[in-house]
């Protein structure tokens, strides 16, 4: 994996190259009217629910710079994720001071990150920039990180209206954080939101040279998970043969109806 001069990993500050087959506009649309109405918004679902690939789409999408930092387990130190959070920020805002934030991490406590979540919303305030969205991918990979609390508790409520915070997650974060939906700072989107609807799985499934039968039955037999639909779409032959067999289990479920109970002859 490539490095920069601070000898962090590049890829994690990088927004994802891959475009979805079919973009999300339902859901796309969604995130547009939270950048005006909330502070932040969490897209929260299991692996396989397509909360990356939205993000990613949406970032393309969102008409504002965009800073992306996808977290992993080695993060749960605060400066680290300091590093990290700085460095793709200051892409977007040249006058952040990263090393003014890393010392803060040196003097304050965990438990007392709500500074750090201060002089991090300061520097954001200051100059005249374009809007930004800050995204941070797999945050439940540090819930259990004594400043992750503190930190975006204080961080949500103070941020500048130019700027918006997304966060994907496979767990909705400790409570004091997404209770926050009740004061109308944060937005939750759930499993429920991200599953094709089956106006979407004909779309994708048309951008494959495929009908409507196709995008039926595997809407059906996916219920949506967006991982699992694409898959099916993408798959060689297996959209037809799902079909064929959908049509034959219809067709001997018909018969059996037609048929009537079967006698028992032992009576």
């Amino acid at each position: 994996m490539k490095k920069d001069e601070g000898h962090l990993i590049h890829e994690k500050i990088a927004v994802p190259e891959q475009s979805p087959r079919a973009s999300r506009v339902r859901l796309c649309k969604l995130l547009k009217a939270n950048l005006g109405s909330y502070n932040a918004t969490i897209i929260n679902g299991r692996a396989g629910t397509g909360k990356t690939t939205l993000a990613a789409d949406f970032a393309r999408h969102a008409g504002r710079a965009v800073a992306w930092y996808k977290v992993d387990a080695a993060d749960c130190d605060l400066r680290l994720f300091c590093k990290y959070l700085s460095k793709t920020v200051k892409r977007q805002r040249a006058s952040l001071d990263e090393a003014r934030l890393l010392q803060l991490t040196e003097t304050v406590e965990s438990d007392r990150a709500e500074l750090l979540a201060e002089a991090f919303v300061f520097q954001l305030s200051e100059g005249k920039f374009e809007p930004l969205l800050v995204i941070i991918e797999d945050l439940h990979l540090v819930y259990d990180a004594d400043w992750v609390v503190p930190f975006f508790r204080r961080l949500m409520p103070l941020l500048p209206a130019d700027v918006h915070l997304l966060i994907t997650c496979r767990s909705l974060p400790p409570a004091p954080l997404w209770r926050l939906r009740s004061k109308q700072m944060l937005r939750v989107m759930d499993e429920t939101e991200l599953a094709f609807t089956l106006d979407e799985a004909i779309l994708l499934f048309d951008s494959y040279g495929l009908g409507e039968e196709h995008a039926r039955v595997a809407w059906r037999q996916t219920n949506g998970r967006a991982a699992a639909i694409a898959d099916f779409a993408a798959t060689p032959g297996r959209a037809g043969r799902a079909v064929a067999d959908n049509y034959l289990s219809i067709n001997q479920s018909e018969l059996e109806c037609l048929a009537g109970p079967t006698p028992n002859f032992q009576t």
